[in-house]
């Protein structure tokens, strides 16, 4: 079934790798024009090479972009709009966790997560809003983590802003109905990283398969499903709220864990 993107221009931060490549790659097979940016150029042109050599006749624009510096967010949007002549949709997948108890959280460290977690978000929604205002069928969602519902006390500050920002895009579902843009989100539970290729790495037994050591971690973990997730699962997601499908559907959040979720 498609998911009816044909000719909509997508906009993904931190798409050049792990969930957001694979959201970038699932816009473009289903025929969206799709625009993403990263810190890390020779990471950006890596991927948008990886798209191109996959997808030749691709409509897809990249460039480095920090999205915690408000003006570099804004020119990025801007080219967006020249390259493609609008946004239809906005996927915001910047952010990464911090590991920390109570103890040995410094304050700084709760004030830079509930940065990294509101301004990856909110310098997007605010560059790209003109645009989506426009759109007749437009989205934003955003990639979020089961923290935010359910705290880890090993990631004290992130599970705080986790749920900081979950409160945010319920308001701003409410508040964006008058622009007609919905908007949603996917709570991630535990999915396979560059981060655990590394420590699969770095291994005491070399001898277990990524397969055996990676099930071992979720069955430690509680996993029902017994396994991490593949970027792919969220990525499916991710565009099936931000796409047409789901177009009666806003202030929602999917939750994509595997099950590891606890609560109703």
């Amino acid at each position: 079934m498609s998911f009816q993107l044909k000719g909509m221009k997508a906009v993904v931060t931190g798409g050049s790798s792990g969930i957001g490549l694979a959201t970038v790659e699932l816009l473009v097979a289903e025929g969206a024009y799709v625009a993403w940016c990263g810190r890390h150029e020779e990471r950006l042109d890596a991927s948008k090479a990886l798209i191109l050599e996959r997808y030749p006749n691709a409509q897809v624009f990249t460039q480095t972009c920090n999205v915690l510096d408000k003006s570099d967010v804004e020119h990025f949007a801007q080219q967006v709009e020249a390259h493609f002549g609008g946004i239809d949709i906005l996927i915001n997948n910047a952010g990464q966790g911090r590991v920390s108890n109570f103890d040995n959280t410094e304050d700084q460290a709760w004030l830079d997560e509930v940065e990294l977690k509101y301004f990856s978000v909110l310098n997007p929604i605010k560059a790209c809003l003109p645009a989506l205002k426009r759109s007749t069928c437009a989205s934003i969602t955003n990639v979020n983590s089961l923290l935010a519902l359910q705290p880890e006390p090993h990631m004290i500050a992130t599970s705080a802003a986790r749920a900081a920002l979950l409160n945010l895009t319920h308001s701003l579902a409410h508040e964006f109905t008058q622009y007609q843009i919905r908007v949603n989100s996917i709570l991630l539970g535990m999915v396979e990283s560059e981060q655990w290729r590394r420590r699969f790495a770095a291994r005491s037994d070399q001898t277990q398969s990524w397969e055996t050591w990676i099930g071992k971690i979720a069955q430690e973990r509680g996993i029902p499903m017994a396994r991490l997730g593949k970027p792919e699962e969220p990525a499916r997601a991710l565009v099936f709220l931000a796409s047409p499908l789901a177009s009666y559907t806003t202030g929602s959040t999917l939750d994509v864990s595997g099950g590891f979720n606890k609560h109703l």
